[in-house]
């Protein structure tokens, strides 16, 4: 399934995140901007243009926090549709393997944080061995393992993208500062809410849990 394909399909069971309108923001712009979500790297890739809002004095690219608000929604709206036990989520990035298992937790999900052991995904004499029906990666360098054992057996990949990422192998985009620790529990935490609201729509889901509980500790 083509990026497009994926958004299109995202964005009518999430009510068309498209063009969202100030102040329709899923969290208050200061706590996208004070959690650093839109911190990205001084590389950045091609694949990543589109979404960079601007370069700091310091030569930092800044990511459109607008665009990783509407494809967090799509992506929660996407992944909503797969049973939950067959969604693989994983972290080779030390901050991102404590939001990782909650984030799995909550929703029903299998998390492979810390080491993704070779042929997981491929080998079934593994004990390992699992067939999700979808991956999400916190860093589509660092789990690259991870990535190209979905690729090659076919599954959807949703990846959070940092600006000096290569996109070609992830279906769908989340543009977010995947190395910082309080950037990585925002972008988990939100995930992990709107995948359980997407479940049930008009239906005011209990969710007590904050930002911090998803930060990896210093």
């Amino acid at each position: 399934m083509s990026e497009d394909e994926m958004m299109q399909s995202s964005s009518t069971q999430a009510g068309d995140g498209q063009d969202i309108a100030p102040g329709e923001l899923l969290i208050p712009e200061d706590t996208y901007l004070t959690s650093g979500v839109h911190i990205g790297t001084q590389q950045k890739s091609a694949s990543m243009r589109r979404f960079v809002h601007k370069v700091r004095f310091d030569g930092l690219h800044v990511l459109d926090i607008r665009e990783t608000d509407r494809r967090i929604r799509l992506a929660a709206a996407f992944l909503a549709r797969f049973p939950a036990d067959k969604i693989l989520t994983v972290s080779q990035r030390q901050y991102g393997q404590k939001p990782v298992r909650i984030f799995a937790k909550q929703i029903g999900a299998v998390s492979f944080a810390d080491r993704f052991v070779p042929g997981c995904l491929t080998n079934p004499s593994l004990a390992e061995y699992f067939e999700p029906k979808v991956l999400v990666v916190t860093d589509p360098a660092t789990d690259q393992q991870a990535l190209s054992e979905a690729v090659s057996i076919g599954i959807p990949v949703v990846g959070l993208c940092d600006v000096n990422n290569e996109t070609r192998d992830v279906d769908l985009v989340i543009p977010a500062n995947n190395k910082g620790r309080v950037s990585l529990a925002a972008v988990y935490w939100l995930l992990t809410r709107e995948v359980l609201r997407a479940r049930s729509p008009g239906v005011e889901v209990p969710f007590s849990l904050t930002m911090e509980d998803f930060e990896a500790a210093l």
